[in-house]
């Protein structure tokens, strides 16, 4: 039996399917060998490359996220922006009802800027507040207390009533909101102007007219000026707390951010002030005014 061609390795080469006889048999087996060792390198480098950023990401693996941390990541950056106008609403309707009470306006910014700590960067901010508008609708329980006194309530200024709801526009303020997971409180601040609006109460000739009013997020505080039969009786004084614990989910209207549920109540220095006005003592601190809607026009 006649023996089979001899097995030859990778870099062995008949020399009958070489044209150019030994020595280019040669060259080609060396040829051959560098493409071997080109092969072999990179492949070493691959298996490197794969194993150092397995190491990395064993130990950062914050560093090297997967694609769905880094979709989660983009969606979540897209998201702080949409939320940002609900953020700042939220605020608006008095929500951080967890701090205390104060006597001015602006004793949630003077509190704050007391602390020892740097103010941080607020999460959202409307530097300049230019409406629309807060709207209280009448408790029905409110309207007949007014009526068993023999109060009419009326409008003041740019103030009116419709439906059962007087509106006030809004005309000015800021507002800042930092993250409440952070110590700093409070952490809703700024305040949100009423100026040229405002109701009366009047019985027989005596006619008193809170006005201007003035909303502290900060303290969930309403403050106003107060006269009597024109004559001023207190300006900038505590008139209402707010109470955030009803609010319904935000909602947008084009351009403008709409919350509603936020109890208002009458403070004890405007029921005592009431009751001396009036001569009666049937206004009790803490009545319920009504439920406030806040529109804010977020641009």
């Amino acid at each position: 039996m006649r023996a089979g061609p001899t097995p030859r390795t990778f870099f062995e080469t008949d020399q009958t399917f070489s044209a150019g006889g030994p020595n280019h048999l040669h060259t080609k087996q060396h040829q051959h060998y560098q493409h071997y060792q080109h092969y072999q390198h990179y492949q070493h480098y691959q298996h490197y490359q794969h194993y150092q950023h397995y190491q990395q990401h064993q130990q950062h693996p914050a560093d090297h996220p997967t694609a769905k941390e880094h979709i989660m990541r983009s969606f979540t950056k897209t998201a702080l922006g949409l939320t940002t106008a609900g953020l700042l609403v939220a605020g608006l309707a008095a929500c951080s009802t967890d701090e205390g009470t104060s006597s001015t306006p602006s004793s949630s910014s003077s509190s704050s800027s007391s602390s020892a700590e740097a103010t941080p960067t607020p999460v959202a901010s409307i530097p300049a507040l230019t409406g629309v508008d807060t709207a209280v609708l009448l408790d029905a329980d409110f309207a007949a207390a007014l009526t068993s006194l023999g109060l009419t309530p009326g409008t003041v200024g740019t103030a009116t009533l419709e439906e059962g709801s007087l509106h006030f526009p809004i005309t000015g303020g800021n507002v800042d909101y930092y993250d409440p997971a952070e110590d700093y409180r409070p952490y809703v601040q700024g305040n949100i102007e009423h100026e040229g609006s405002g109701f009366s109460l009047t019985a027989g000739d005596t006619v008193v007219e809170l006005t201007n009013f003035t909303i502290d997020p900060g303290t969930s505080e309403l403050f106003g000026d107060v006269t009597a039969n024109g004559e001023s009786a207190a300006t900038q004084v505590k008139l209402f707390d707010l109470y955030g614990g009803t609010l319904k989910p935000l909602q947008m209207d084009g351009d403008n951010a709409i919350l509603t549920g936020t109890t208002v109540h009458i403070s004890a220095d405007a029921a005592g002030l009431l009751n001396t006005t009036f001569g009666t003592d049937a206004i009790a601190d803490q009545l319920l005014v009504g439920i406030a809607t806040i529109t804010v026009a977020t641009k």
